[in-house]
């Protein structure tokens, strides 16, 4: 191989792709990689402008051959500017072409150039540059005849080279952009890993908050209250006063034991091995309405529940919740009036809550934070059912949840934990 030529001034539109610009890894400073990799260069563009220089003057009949002084001097100039092919690969590709049709000294540094564009530019600047290459390859098969050879073989032999050095460039820089693309899924995929765990811990805490605020709320709600009757009655007989500050105790041991097991949750391994608390489901109501009855509330409770032992796990647990926070909010906003809590449904219908009270103007002063309700929505949506709430024509406020029971076998008895609340 021998050389390339430059375009013609004629064709303006093939110079944007010849003299494309550099890269911008072009103007990184040198690592020692980069050092290493230059230095074989040379070295090896130096060896083969010998063995080229040698090969051609062998022979009983040499062809014929540039001078020998201004060959070599010209094939040193052409392995010195291999320094600057990460700079200017095209430029110095199409120059050591040119320079390439009087000097055989010259090839090594050729294919090192042609194989920098291969590796760097883009397959129509490749071809242009190619195709340079064969032109002067040929220029010098005229000017340099081989007796030896004809000049179709120097011109086959030419073609094959060109095409050879070009494939192996293009194979590296597939290569290379192969490589890109994996690490950039790597970082993608990373970065979605990252995502995916940032969302599932804001879920884990809306869970624990929800959590907290269904077991927490009904507690201290029963606390307020209790105290509330003993400041207003500081004269109420000593057996009732003593009686109110048992309950007091007991709901905030309870509440304390609630709170330590909430917060264990934060606490346990993420690995998953320990198991969550038994929550509670419908077969608990009975309990929760004791509660608040203790309290002082008028509660009255239907059961209208057919198939109660076959409700699954999460849909109990559900309407439990309801219950509680429903309760919770007449206990707060209508402390006196007398709270109705219907539970309806039967296996492949829905599962019907629904707590009502009468509206009245005179509230417990216990502080809310208006998100029980939200909360309740969220939780009736998660389970594909519909959460309805506000006054009525009546004159009370309801709230109903409507739960899609869809006749699952796993009843809700049979298994209260590690299923979320």
């Amino acid at each position: 191989m021998s050389g390339m030529a430059v375009s013609r001034p004629d064709h303006p539109s093939l110079l944007p792709a010849l003299l494309a610009a550099p890269d911008p890894t072009d103007r990184v400073p040198r690592s020692a990689r980069d050092w290493a990799v230059d230095i074989a260069c040379f070295v090896l563009a130096m060896l083969f402008g010998c063995l080229m220089l040698v090969a051609t003057s062998q022979g009983t009949h040499p062809p014929h051959h540039p001078p020998w002084l201004p060959d070599v001097m010209i094939g040193a100039l052409g392995c010195l500017a291999l320094w600057g092919r990460r700079r200017r690969p095209v430029e110095l590709a199409v120059a050591l072409g040119v320079l390439g049709t009087v000097s055989v000294t010259t090839s090594g540094a050729a294919c090192i150039a042609l194989f920098t564009v291969s590796v760097h530019r883009h397959f129509r600047t490749v071809v242009l540059v190619a195709g340079v290459h064969l032109l002067t390859g040929a220029i010098y098969a005229l000017l340099f005849p081989d007796p030896r050879e004809s000049f179709w073989f120097a011109i086959i032999w030419n073609v094959m080279v060109v095409a050879a050095i070009v494939a192996s460039g293009m194979f590296v820089r597939a290569r290379r952009q192969l490589i890109l693309s994996l690490r950039e899924r790597a970082l993608r995929a990373e970065a979605e890993q990252q995502l995916r765990v940032a969302q599932a811990r804001h879920q884990e805490r809306a869970r624990i908050a929800r959590e907290m605020h269904d077991v927490l709320a009904h507690r201290i709600s029963l606390l307020s209250v209790h105290a509330g009757a003993l400041e207003f009655r500081p004269d109420a007989p000593p057996d009732e006063i003593a009686k109110a500050a048992g309950v007091i105790r007991a709901s905030a041991h309870q509440a304390l034991q609630d709170l330590r097991e909430v917060i264990g949750v934060l606490r346990d391994d993420a690995s998953g091995d320990t198991p969550e608390r038994p929550q509670p489901n419908l077969g608990d109501l009975p309990t929760l309405i004791d509660e608040s009855r203790r309290a002082g509330m008028t509660v009255t409770y239907e059961n209208r529940l057919r198939d109660a032992d076959a409700i699954p796990t999460a849909l109990g647990r559900s309407a439990y919740r309801t219950v509680q926070e429903a309760l919770t909010n007449a206990r707060k906003h209508a402390p006196n009036a007398t709270v109705t809590v219907v539970v309806d449904g039967s296996a492949g219908a829905d599962l019907t809550v629904e707590v009502r009270n009468p509206l009245v103007n005179a509230a417990s002063g216990i502080p809310g934070s208006g998100t029980g309700l939200i909360g309740l929505a969220e939780r009736a949506l998660l389970s594909g059912g519909r959460l309805e709430h506000g006054p009525t024509s009546d004159g009370e406020f309801r709230v109903r949840a409507s739960l899609p029971w869809r006749g699952e076998t796993t009843p809700a008895g049979a298994s209260n934990g590690a299923t979320p609340p």
